[in-house]
C-alpha cells in the first residue's frame, strides 16, 4: 500500500517540474507576440534622400514609391506610369483632400520624380509631400 503513494507522489513531482517551463514558454510567446510588429514591405527597395528636417508620415495617407528605374508603386502595389492618373482619380473618390506621399529613392532621376509630381497634380491631388530621411545638415 505504500508503493502506491510513492508512485502518485512521483508521478506528481514530474507534473510540478514541468509546468513551470510550459508557464515561461507561453510567457515568453506572449511577450514576443506583443514586443514584435510586423510591418508592411516596400514591393522594391528604395533608399529615400536625407533632409535635415524630416517628420514622420501618417499611415492613413496614400504612398507612392518611385524607384531607381522609374517603377511605380500605390500603396504596395506595383503600376505602370501610364496608369498612375487612373489609379490615382480613382483612390481620390473617397478622400478628395488626402495627402500623397511620395517616397522616391535617393538615386531617380529629379526629371521623373517632378513629371510623377505633375501626374498626382493632373489627377487632382492638392497636397504631396515628398519623403526623406532625417539626417545631418553638410
Amino acid at each position: 500500500m505504500r508503493l502506491a503513494h510513492l508512485h502518485r507522489t512521483r508521478a506528481a513531482n514530474e507534473d510540478d517540474r514541468v509546468l513551470p517551463l510550459i508557464n515561461v514558454v507561453f510567457l515568453l510567446l506572449i511577450f514576443f507576440m506583443v514586443v514584435g510588429s510586423l510591418s508592411a514591405t516596400d514591393p522594391f527597395a528604395i533608399a529615400p534622400p536625407q533632409s535635415s528636417n524630416g517628420e514622420p508620415g501618417d499611415p492613413k495617407d496614400i504612398v507612392l514609391l518611385i524607384g531607381t528605374d522609374g517603377r511605380l508603386a500605390l500603396d504596395g502595389r506595383v503600376l505602370e506610369a501610364a496608369s498612375l492618373k487612373s489609379a490615382m482619380t480613382e483612390r481620390l473618390v473617397d478622400a478628395p483632400a488626402q495627402e500623397v506621399h511620395v517616397k522616391a529613392d535617393g538615386a531617380a532621376a529629379a526629371t521623373e520624380v517632378v513629371g510623377v509630381m505633375e501626374t498626382l497634380r493632373a489627377a487632382g491631388v492638392e497636397r504631396v509631400r515628398l519623403m526623406t530621411v532625417p539626417g545631418g545638415v553638410q
